[in-house]
């Protein structure tokens, strides 16, 4: 059977965490038995992509998931100036457009620039200029059944906009993403919250990386106050965690939030879940030492989301004993004694890779966050797995020169027991040692920061 043939689509995506977006469409496209093909070569940094898709059905699944994209639409014509847009649209099959443009159904036409602002004159006199479009339907600006959109592009500098657009588009729109989320979501409202708690739109992301779906089991091994478990449950998926502090996992102890002293007695990762609705999505947390297995044997989790501590709010560490180098002793309000010591960065990310090779499904997908000190980073120090396969490598700033990766890794081989160990026999270990030291390297950067500041001040 012939595969359907594609058709274009335009995507207008938000401007920010521009290095999330390819990762995140692409992964969406491939949940949704897609594949990522773009008609033109994608300018990263636009908010303007040309998208081949085989379905309206699949660009719909797509925005039923993105929070990187704004809106999606059926691309009728697109050039370089008004005239190449005007020729393109006389290009375009009539009997594609014919559909939508009936006497008896209802349509508007909005404008969108980007970069620029125009006139409501300005505007009219566009949306004039396309009368040679076979529109037989009545204009509804309120409730229209059709909306057909112009999109000008007047480039990237706000600094250097020019007279003219440099790419213009005219389609019908299909679809919104799920923008809306971010502030439904938003972690200052959330009932539950902890010194590291993530970004809902990161969140999202994360979850969208991990080509999160319904009936998926999602774990999160240093779930603190289950961020990213409500970001997998909102898309349908059974989820739990572990964490070594058992007062956040129980939610005692002192409050995060500003202007509050001590966790109320219903501050917790269930309260969290409960708050949006996703209750049922909740299987459990517990308290456990991520470096010591509870796990039996197998494949249990279709994805692992984290983002493991990386000593700049949450020093990293794990159980001890008194033979050990003993860091610190705890005691919880609930007489719960126990001996931390350091937990070396390698360790934790090496930890993470082999137990994702063991415990994923095949096909499912490692999502964590990588800190890295600029000045010394190579792709070479990214941890490696031969169970794992890397798909995507984004980089989040944090400072001038530190900054954290989001990483995302495929299960593509079932684990032996012969590559438990296996990152220790090639040179990929020894690298990313260097980064045990990320914390201090962070405080040095901020302490060299504070004093030139000082020094210019003085000046």
């Amino acid at each position: 059977m012939a595969a359907p043939a594609l058709r274009r689509y335009l995507l207008l995506l938000a401007q920010e965490h521009l290095e999330f977006r390819l990762p995140e469409i692409t992964s969406l496209l491939s949940l949704c038995g897609g594949q990522f093909s773009g008609e033109q070569e994608i300018r990263v940094n636009s908010p303007f992509w040309i998208l081949n898709i085989p379905s309206e059905e699949m660009a719909r699944g797509l925005m039923k998931r993105t929070v990187c994209a704004k809106s999606i639409f059926e691309l009728w014509g697109h050039g370089k100036s008004e005239g190449e847009l005007y020729a393109s649209l006389k290009n375009y099959p009539t009997d594609k457009m014919l559909p939508y443009l009936q006497s008896d159904s209802t349509y508007k036409v909005h404008i969108h620039t980007f970069n620029k602002t125009l006139t409501q004159a300005q505007k009219i006199k566009k949306i004039d200029a396309l009368e040679f479009l076979p529109f037989k339907g009545k204009v509804n600006l309120k409730n229209p059944e059709h909306i057909f959109w112009i999109l000008e592009d007047y480039g990237m500098n706000p600094n250097d906009v020019p007279e003219e657009p440099i790419h213009l588009y005219f389609g019908r729109w299909i679809a919104d993403g799920q923008r809306e989320l971010i502030e439904s979501y938003s972690v200052k409202k959330r009932h539950f919250i902890g010194n590291t708690s993530m970004d809902a739109c990161l969140s999202f992301i994360m979850a969208n990386h991990g080509r999160v779906k319904p009936n998926d089991i999602v774990y999160d091994p240093f779930v603190g106050t289950g961020g990213l478990l409500i970001s997998s449950a909102h898309f349908g998926a059974y989820v739990c965690g572990t964490d070594i502090d058992y007062n956040t996992i129980h939610g005692l102890g002192k409050a995060s939030r500003k202007n509050q002293k001590w966790r109320g007695p219903d501050e917790n990762i269930r309260a969290n879940l409960r708050q949006y609705g996703l209750e049922k999505y909740y299987l459990d947390a517990l308290v456990a030492d991520f470096s010591r297995p509870i796990w039996r044997k197998g494949m249990l989790f279709d994805a692992i989301i984290t983002d493991p501590p990386y000593g700049i709010r949450e020093a990293p560490r794990r159980m001890g004993s008194q033979k050990e180098i003993v860091k610190s002793v705890e005691r919880s309000t609930e007489n719960h004694f126990f001996v931390s010591s350091s937990y070396h960065l390698s360790d934790i990310f090496f930890d993470l890779l082999k137990f994702g090779a063991e415990y994923l499904v095949m096909g499912g997908r490692l999502v964590y966050w990588l800190p890295i000190y600029r000045p010394e980073y190579t792709e070479e120090i990214i941890p490696r797995h031969p169970c794992l396969k890397l798909i995507s490598n984004c980089e989040q700033l944090l400072s001038s020169h530190t900054s954290r990766r989001l990483i995302t890794m495929e299960k593509v081989k079932e684990f032996k027991d012969q590559d438990e160990n296996s990152y220790l026999l090639d040179g990929q270990y020894l690298p990313y040692r260097g980064h045990n030291s990320f914390r201090e390297k962070y405080f040095s950067g901020v302490t060299k920061r504070i004093a030139k500041e000082e020094k210019e001040n003085q000046k």
